[in-house]
């Protein structure tokens, strides 16, 4: 079984912060390897539910649909896609309740783009939850000068016609910003 990983974040938490629940349809921009959220939130969206693990890697999207087909989660569909492109992923405009770019700003060029496209999937009043480093763990994390301030995360995506709904700390090593679409 793969590892959980929830002892730095408790994707659970931020779950009950938005309100995710049955039914809903979620992206996960940059879902990373492990899927450390795109599976918990399938169990939580359930069978009427979608999750969409969004990656630029393929490998990774392999290693993701690997599972989805070896543990039975029919409610999530990997996509290949430029997360930093607005326009480009392949997920219907507005059908999104929540988007999740976990651990990902740090990594993109294009951030306001990220955020862009992020807030072109979702509904409006629908979340788009950024959740990034804040401190360095060891050989963990990225290094300093990749870390991005929560208050230049809040300034693009104002840019991007989201709006900070709420701001907390989802373990000692990440902050967490929840975005709401205008």
């Amino acid at each position: 079984m793969a590892h959980a990983g929830t002892a730095l974040i408790d994707p659970y938490i931020i779950f009950e912060k938005i309100s995710l629940a049955s039914g809903m349809r979620v992206a996960d921009l940059g879902c990373g390897r492990t899927g450390h959220f795109v599976f918990p939130a399938s169990r939580v969206v359930g069978d009427t539910g979608i999750v969409y693990a969004v990656e630029i890697v393929k490998n990774i999207l392999e290693s993701i649909q690997s599972r989805v087909r070896s543990e039975g989660y029919h409610n999530v569909q990997t996509v290949w896609s430029n997360i930093e492109l607005a326009g480009k992923t392949p997920v219907p405009a507005g059908s999104l309740q929540a988007c999740f770019l976990v651990n990902v700003l740090f990594l993109v060029a294009d951030k306001g783009g990220t955020l862009a496209e992020a807030a072109r999937l979702t509904e409006r009043g629908g979340s788009v939850v950024v959740v990034d480093w804040e401190k360095r763990l060891g050989p963990l994390g990225p290094p300093p000068e990749k870390m991005v301030a929560p208050e230049a995360i809040i300034a693009l995506a104002e840019q991007a016609s989201l709006e900070l709904a709420e701001r907390m700390s989802p373990g000692g090593y990440h902050y967490c910003l929840i975005f709401k679409k205008k």
